[in-house]
């Protein structure tokens, strides 16, 4: 099994920046693709962006792309999502997931492991 915790979620004017981190529990955490998904009100739960466990790529949505930047400190188990130029489009429950393996996932249904999610909302 494995454990997500998430923190750093809050209020911040648009153009800011805030720095999200899922701590992990489990085995295996160096080879799980890790994930940031969001999920805005009455909108379906999003892929915002990827680390694989092995070779260590990393995708992101376009809607993100050049503003966020996802990455992994294995020794520590953990995973970041540095958000910069935050619009408030960007507001949403922020969710930290696991793969059970390595590899290209983009789809929520491919992940094993979720967060309880911590609130980003960015004002106007």
């Amino acid at each position: 099994q494995v454990q997500l915790v998430e923190s750093g979620g809050g209020l911040v004017q648009a153009g800011g920046s805030l720095r999200l981190s899922c701590a992990a529990s489990g085995r295996a955490f160096s080879v799980r693709t890790m994930a940031w998904f969001r999920q805005a009100p009455g909108k379906v739960r999003e892929f915002v962006a990827s680390s694989t466990g092995s070779a260590g790529n990393t995708y992101y949505a376009d809607s993100v792309k050049g503003r966020f930047t996802i990455s992994r400190d294995n020794a520590k188990n953990s995973v970041y999502l540095q958000m910069n130029s935050l619009k408030p489009e960007d507001t949403a429950v922020y969710y930290c997931a696991a793969a059970a393996y390595s590899g290209n996932y983009f789809e929520a249904n491919e992940y094993d492991f979720w967060g309880q999610g911590t609130q980003v909302t960015v004002s106007s």
